[in-house]
């Protein structure tokens, strides 16, 4: 009896603690690659390119590895009872990305407007990351690689290949959580407090020392994007002990937001589309 007990108990723990995976999605045979896709893009507006980038993410096109999600383990303290709780969220080894990695890899990084990584978000059970997330993402990365600025034409097409070129040029096809290379398109409660509408939030391309080049910055109007920004999609349920809980849910409680907000207040939980 207390062998089958024992096994029990450890079945009931692989369960606990498996690692999500996002939704299978059998892509068809003609695939178009990261290379073609910003041939293709290179003098489409950023509607067109969001379009494209929407339609292939949501066909299946998009590398293998990034469905291998990470995880992050946080640890905060309950103020009231003193006592320290954990939890870990999962997230995308790198950001969001178009293309294969198998048979001839083609694959290259997509910088997106908020909505359009929204669409993408839902659809494959995720949602993006805050401030805080972001910081902890880079401290638990594998691989930190120096941020690159670039300065002229920043939010054209074609300096947006160059830039995931110089990337991979820096990461030598080196694996794991990678970090360092991108700002972050965030959640923010100043989405809601800023007085401009149609905001986009930004934050983060850490240097090796750990600041953030870019602190959280809302100037921006949600169409705008540039060759520095970048989508990292982290799994919509939080692993709290054993139990799964709903990112909204855990941005709601009084104790547990703290798990992934440093904001005063942490009520902005999807950019509209």
């Amino acid at each position: 009896m207390p062998r089958i007990i024992h096994l029990l108990i450890c079945v009931c723990f692989a369960a606990c603690t498996t690692v999500p995976k996002l939704p299978a999605i059998h892509p068809s045979e003609k695939r178009m690659g990261g290379s073609e896709l910003y041939a293709k893009a290179a003098s489409m507006n950023w509607k067109s390119r969001d379009s494209v980038v929407v339609k292939e993410i949501l066909a299946g096109n998009w590398p293998s590895f990034l469905g291998r999600l990470q995880p992050v383990s946080v640890t905060i303290r309950d103020s009231i009872t003193g006592r320290e709780l954990k939890a870990t969220f999962y997230v995308m080894p790198d950001y969001l990305s178009v293309g294969f990695d198998r048979s001839g890899s083609d694959w290259a990084r997509v910088c997106i407007t908020p909505m359009a990584a929204q669409r993408i978000a839902d659809s494959l059970h995720c949602f993006l990351p805050t401030r805080k997330m972001v910081d902890d993402i880079y401290k638990a990365a594998t691989l930190k690689l120096e941020p690159m600025p670039l300065f002229a034409n920043r939010d054209s097409t074609p300096v947006m290949w160059q830039h995931h070129l110089i990337i991979e040029g820096q990461r030598k096809l080196r694996g794991g959580l990678i970090a360092g290379i991108k700002k972050d398109v965030v959640i923010s409660f100043r989405i809601i407090t800023d007085k401009r509408p149609n905001r986009v939030a930004i934050y983060g391309w850490h240097k090796p020392d750990g600041t953030p080049i870019q602190p959280l910055y809302t100037g921006h109007v949600n169409w705008y994007v540039d060759y520095s920004h970048g989508i990292r999609l982290v799994y919509r349920k939080i692993r709290i002990g054993r139990k799964w809980v709903d990112y909204t849910d855990v941005l709601q409680h009084p104790v547990w937001r703290h798990f992934l907000c440093d904001e005063p207040v942490c009520n902005f939980f999807r950019y509209p589309y």
